[in-house]
């Protein structure tokens, strides 16, 4: 098993469509990238504790690679728009990719650079060494699953969704 650690706006929207992905094992959602020891999601969303919101994900090489999982990623949330994604605003929100390897590091360089060309705007995502990861609150843990009919489910994630099964059919559960 390996591990990869994404954030690209609020972890509700990652945990739902990587949780589709054949090959994961488990996806958590949580807080990595701050300077204060295990945030909360108050203190997260305020914004002053240096975290983004991630998804912590375990999966299994053999079954889907991490180039695979980063395209996903990459197409599934603006890699353009600094500290934010749709109405979602802050440093929280930042697109980043911790890497766990000097060849996670490549990879997503690769990727983001093969990307960026079929962008309208400069790619943002930041690559840097995976930090200590803290997993947030249990309510926060398969939020779409568990409340598909809330608001921002139906208006922000489920299109996230379609998005993913319709442009990678081929990787879904």
């Amino acid at each position: 098993m390996e591990t990869a650690t994404l954030g690209g706006g609020c972890f509700w929207c990652l945990h739902a469509v990587f949780a589709e992905v054949a090959g994961v094992v488990r996806v958590r959602s949580g807080y990595a990238g701050g300077h204060v020891p295990r945030p909360d999601y108050e203190a997260v969303c305020r914004g002053d504790t240096g975290h983004a919101e991630v998804v912590e994900i375990r999966f299994d090489p053999a079954q889907i690679s991490y180039r695979q999982l980063l395209e996903v990623f990459f197409a599934i949330h603006d890699p353009t728009t600094l500290n934010r994604q749709g109405a979602d605003v802050g440093t929280q929100y930042r697109s980043v990719i911790f890497t766990h390897s000097a060849e996670q590091a490549e990879i997503a360089h690769a990727v983001s650079a093969e990307i960026a060309g079929d962008l309208p705007a400069p790619v943002v995502t930041e690559v840097l060494p995976a930090p200590e990861f803290f997993a947030a609150e249990d309510y926060h843990q398969e939020y779409y699953r568990k409340h598909p009919n809330q608001g921002y489910c139906g208006f922000v994630i489920a299109p996230k969704l379609d998005k993913f099964r319709e442009k990678f059919a081929d990787l879904m559960r």
